[in-house]
């Protein structure tokens, strides 16, 4: 933070879903060594608890993000513990079995639509309304779009549509949020190894109908660039970051 940025003498607080494992853990770690003081949010306690290692700014928050009721309450919880609210990372998502579409289950659909698209708008929310409340006001969301944000892969057409919504939510929050110094950006990652990768490592299925084993990015690297985004002063703002394996077929993909 630099000396123009009316948050610069704060001290700062996130919030990040998603923090049971991989990026969502190594971001939380990450800021907590930065000096801020962490919300996380998740299903499983125990793994946010083993995310956490007992720091004192640490604050586990269990939770479904798919419940507008138990978000609003962890989001209360964390207010009442810390005071304010200067980041979120939107990072928690899941997929489907990557299945033709026609076969996909009703299910399987509706579980990814609640968790990667209504989980994050439930989260934003809450946030919007902390920080336009606060003084200083504003704040920064950084949502985790993936790469399927833009480009598909075969057979996965509810993790794609949910990632595309993302994309529009970070234009329409970004622009709600403007007037309120809520800078709102997005970072797309391709195949961070994370336990969601690791298939990739046996091969997936490409639009070409051929399987390939897909290169992966140490998950350190997306820390790094989330904390890049997390660290800019509010009046400058990363609205799309796309941090990828260098070999990995995603520009002309299919």
């Amino acid at each position: 933070m630099d000396s123009d940025d009316p948050l610069a003498n704060c001290r700062r607080s996130a919030i990040v879903t998603g923090a049971g494992s991989g990026i969502g853990r190594g971001v939380v770690q990450a800021l907590l060594a930065d000096g801020w003081r962490v919300g996380l949010i998740g299903r499983r306690e125990a793994a946010l608890a083993e995310t956490a290692r007992g720091h004192p700014e640490a604050l586990v928050l269990p939770c479904d993000i798919g419940r507008p009721d138990a978000v609003r309450e962890a989001f209360e919880r964390f207010l009442g513990r810390f005071g304010r609210l200067d980041l979120l990372f939107n990072n928690a998502g899941v997929g489907t079995p990557q299945v033709p579409l026609e076969t996909l289950e009703a299910e399987a659909w509706l579980a990814c639509v609640n968790v990667n698209l209504n989980g994050t708008f439930y989260c934003t929310q809450n946030a919007f309304r902390i920080m336009k409340a606060q003084d200083p006001r504003g704040g920064r969301i950084i949502n985790n779009g993936s790469i399927a944000a833009t480009t598909p892969r075969p057979n996965n057409p509810a993790y794609t549509a949910t990632k595309h919504a993302i994309t529009g939510l970070t234009k329409a929050s970004a622009l709600d949020g403007r007037a309120h110094d809520i800078a709102v950006g997005q970072i797309d990652i391709g195949n961070a190894d994370t336990e969601m990768a690791r298939p990739m490592a046996q091969g997936i299925l490409q639009a070409n109908g051929s399987t390939l084993v897909e290169p992966r990015i140490d998950v350190a690297h997306v820390v790094d660039a989330v904390r890049y985004m997390a660290g800019l002063p509010l009046r400058s703002n990363v609205l799309f970051l796309t941090v990828m394996a260098t070999r990995q077929p995603f520009v002309g993909r299919g």
